[in-house]
């Protein structure tokens, strides 16, 4: 059957064969229902990875018995961090496996020499079979396992090559039973699609307890990990690493660093206070704008999502009276991050302004706020600790939403409220 009468897509059928002799799902012991109330509380007990920004993704540490989905396109550094987290907890005088289906045991060698992970209490597993794996886990019984990828392994009960959608369903469903009968934290590395989607079936992100994203752009040598799931912390928190000779190290203070090449007195360059997860952090948004020689001006983003940047030039158009007609625009985020949340509207507004009118905004103003068709600029939260971060690093000025002006700010951050965002601009731009 080519498509599927449910979702609508192609060759998303798999054929599979019942085998001669299946698995029995047999119950040890008979559950009975009983009160919410009498379920005993358990505070979960985590442990460090010793790599602060890692634990900040994870929720504030690794928790045992958690099942771990980390997925990103090849080569974007999901097997070099987790090499450093399975060495990290062996120093700490843990058993840790590591079991490779893509690699040579030589390959992973080559890799732990240039990083420096030898200890001890470090194992290597290269092997596919499930079987096998839950065999070898139950007698080394580490404290910590990686399963590098998920892909490759295959379930010999299952009649199917490895990396089909059974295959990958059956084999993470095993690791999951594994990792909470035996209280083993688990880290899966997932292949991603070419729409940077994790591969396989999405029931397979249902089923884990955490999933992390790899971000970034191989032309850079920051890397982002981003949590869209985690049930012991908060989702869309956000780790920054940047790639060295001596593999992914936590950037402790990615606002300065990514502000640190910011040119002075350039039309076009904004700040925009961020908020990703539980962290404050402050983007260069960057605009410009030229006259276009072609029938169909050009419209294009980077960092920035492409249908709210064309909102945004809306709402300039109609209710501010700058003209974009004519001319090409183009909008990005320096130092390959992605600015996802409503509050960046409000500077990248006051950068296609700047760029327009060749008018640079002053180099100690920061902005934040979300713009609504009719103009206004509407009310975002932690203004405080946006407010605090700028403070942090020595900006004077911070154009936000009128209703958002409150004395609880830093003494040293002058406070322009904006009703819409023409008042944003004229307070800037005059």
């Amino acid at each position: 059957m080519g498509r599927c009468g449910d979702c609508g897509q192609y060759g998303t059928f798999v054929e599979e064969t019942e085998a001669e002799s299946p698995r029995a799902m047999t119950r040890a012991t008979i559950v009975q229902p009983q009160q919410l109330s009498e379920v005993e509380t358990l505070v979960e007990e985590r442990f460090s990875t010793a790599i602060a920004e890692f634990d900040r993704v994870l929720g504030g540490g690794v928790v045992p018995g958690s099942l771990v989905l980390i997925g990103g396109e090849p080569g974007i550094g999901k097997s070099t961090l987790l090499l450093q987290v399975a060495n990290n907890a062996a120093e700490q005088g843990s058993k840790a496996l590591l079991v490779t289906g893509e690699e040579s045991p030589r390959q992973v060698r080559m890799r732990a020499d240039r990083l420096g992970a030898l200890s001890e209490n470090l194992y290597l597993l290269p092997e596919i079979d499930i079987e096998q794996i839950e065999a070898r886990v139950r007698e080394l019984v580490p404290s910590l396992l990686v399963i590098d990828s998920i892909q490759t392994l295959y379930d010999p009960g299952v009649t199917s090559a490895p990396g089909s959608v059974s295959q990958v369903r059956e084999c993470t469903a095993r690791l999951m039973r594994l990792a909470k009968a035996d209280n083993i934290p688990t880290f899966i590395v997932g292949h991603v699609t070419k729409d940077g989607a994790i591969a396989g079936p999405r029931v397979l992100e249902h089923m884990v307890d955490t999933v992390l994203y790899f971000e970034g752009d191989s032309h850079y040598t920051y890397r982002l990990v981003r949590a869209v799931k985690n049930r012991f912390g908060s989702t869309n928190e956000l780790g920054i690493f940047e790639m060295k000779g001596g593999g992914l190290e936590p950037v402790a203070n990615p606002s300065a660093l990514f502000l640190a090449q910011r040119p002075p007195n350039v039309a076009g360059s904004v700040v925009v206070a961020a908020v990703e997860g539980s962290r404050p952090l402050l983007l260069e948004v960057q605009a410009l704008v030229s006259r276009s020689y072609a029938n169909m001006p050009r419209r294009l983003s980077t960092g920035i999502d492409y249908n709210r940047m064309l909102l945004i030039l809306a709402v300039l158009e109609r209710r501010c009276g700058l003209h974009f007609e004519e001319q090409d625009v183009f909008v990005n985020v320096a130092g390959g991050l992605r600015a996802t949340e409503p509050a960046a509207d409000l500077g990248v507004a006051l950068a296609l302004a700047s760029a327009l009118k060749e008018r640079p905004v002053d180099h100690g103003v920061v902005a934040f706020g979300e713009i609504g068709l009719t103009g206004e600029v509407r009310f975002v939260g932690h203004a405080d600790r946006r407010l605090a971060e700028a403070d942090k690093l020595g900006f004077t000025q911070a154009v936000l939403p009128a209703q958002e002006v409150s004395p609880q700010v830093p003494k040293s951050i002058e406070l322009v409220g904006a009703a819409t965002a023409g008042d944003a601009i004229a307070a800037v731009l005059s």
